[in-house]
């Protein structure tokens, strides 16, 4: 007769656990379920283009314009910037925060006829506005390379 010991799974119980406490969180304060999520901010962005230029708008509402930078370099536009949480609640009780705050950056890969040199970028009322001109695609040739021996 063969005795095999019963291994134990370590986790076993865990699945339920987590789940009572997802369980826990969504229902509070408030009494009713609703599901709660974990994300990075990444401010959303819409790009279109006319004959004349691209145009990059980004909305950032609470982000001050000195917590914004625009880049370029090697073709690649990159927006970075923060939006502070403000953590002062004089005389109120919170229960919950689902604005998101943090550090964001997006970057945008400029087609070869947009005019990196000339973007321009106007901030108002949470809306960054970019601008990227367009000139004449920058052709890139074919050519034969001779071998030496």
């Amino acid at each position: 007769m063969t005795l095999m010991k019963k291994s134990r799974d370590p986790l076993a119980g865990f699945g339920s656990l987590q789940e009572a406490v997802r369980d826990m969180l969504a229902t509070w304060p408030f009494g009713e379920r609703e599901a709660l999520s974990i994300a990075d901010w990444t401010p959303s962005c819409n790009v279109s283009e006319t004959a004349e230029e691209y145009r990059i708008e980004a909305e950032l509402p609470g982000v001050k314009q000195e917590d914004l930078e625009v880049n370029v370099e090697d073709r690649v536009l990159t927006l970075r910037g923060e939006r502070r949480e403000e953590r002062e609640h004089k005389g109120k009780k919170v229960h919950r925060v689902e604005s998101s705050y943090g550090s964001f950056m997006r970057s945008f890969t400029l087609p070869n006829d947009a005019d990196e040199d000339k973007v321009s970028a106007e901030y108002k009322d949470g809306l960054l506005s970019l601008r990227i001109p367009r000139t004449a695609p920058q052709e890139t040739k074919a050519r034969t390379v001779q071998i030496k021996s």
